[in-house]
């Protein structure tokens, strides 16, 4: 993996110093929050400006509590359109063209051929207003099954909406091992959350904790996603990007 498609979250505390150290990129997680998109916007845009100076931000995690763009409620769908759309004009703000939202299904509100179809009108009406060159990577999170969101990107059928597989989550959630998962979808990838667990919950553990074979997996998506770019999303940076540059598996000076 070249060190230039390897990306920081900064839901670490250590995000920044890690990023610098090892010539890394970031992908800002402050706006997950939309109470940051709102009244504390001034505050968080200057803690984050502050804090990434002299860093590459190339991709903004957009909002996700409560948002449903498959949602019964037409109410609620709005809500998600209005906060999707005030992550697009925070990610132009920063320059950046890589938008990662999540999807919004669950398993115990939605049957998935209501989601495939209403997620696709969400999604074809959504992308016609992304200024170009901008992407938004839908990320996994409750899909049990990779052909959920496939099936969305390709109905689309647009360069402006592609994929942001967490392998995290489906060892959590997904009964389809992370190599089927990787199979199936590494046409529309274009972004990776990586982080590990043990399969009883969503722990966002360093890359060496957990029941993923993470140097295979990684290998594998770099195999079938060449142009993908990763990012980790994790508590503390610093021991997984340690234990990739050990491997040989991130390339590149420190």
């Amino acid at each position: 993996m070249k060190k230039e498609a390897l990306l920081v979250s900064t839901v670490a505390g250590d995000a920044a110093p890690v990023a610098r150290q090892y010539g890394l990129g970031l992908e800002l997680a402050e706006f997950c929050t939309a109470y940051n998109l709102d009244d504390a916007f001034a505050q968080t845009d200057r803690a984050v400006r502050e804090k990434t100076a002299g860093l590459a931000c190339r991709v903004l995690h957009g909002p996700f509590n409560e948002l449903f763009p498959c949602a019964i409620d037409p109410r609620a769908r709005e809500l998600a359109r209005l906060r999707y759309r005030q992550a697009v004009a925070a990610a132009r703000g920063y320059g950046i063209s890589t938008l990662v939202l999540h999807a919004g299904f669950d398993p115990h509100l939605y049957f998935p051929c209501w989601f495939r179809e209403q997620s696709i009108g969400f999604w074809r009406d959504f992308v016609r207003e992304l200024p170009d060159g901008m992407t938004v990577c839908l990320e996994n999170v409750l899909e049990q099954t990779p052909e959920l969101l496939t099936d969305v990107v390709r109905a689309v059928d647009s360069p402006k909406l592609r994929l942001c597989l967490d392998v995290g989550h489906i060892s959590a959630y997904s009964p389809v091992p992370a190599e089927r998962w990787l199979e199936v979808c590494a046409p529309e990838i274009a972004h990776f959350h990586i982080h590990n667990n043990d399969g009883s919950r969503d722990a966002h553990g360093a890359l060496a904790e957990g029941r993923l074979d993470m140097a295979r997996l990684l290998s594998l998506a770099e195999r079938l996603c060449p142009d993908a770019t990763f990012t980790l999303e994790l508590p503390e940076a610093a021991p997984s990007v340690r234990w990739l540059a050990e491997r040989g598996i991130l390339k590149g000076d420190r």
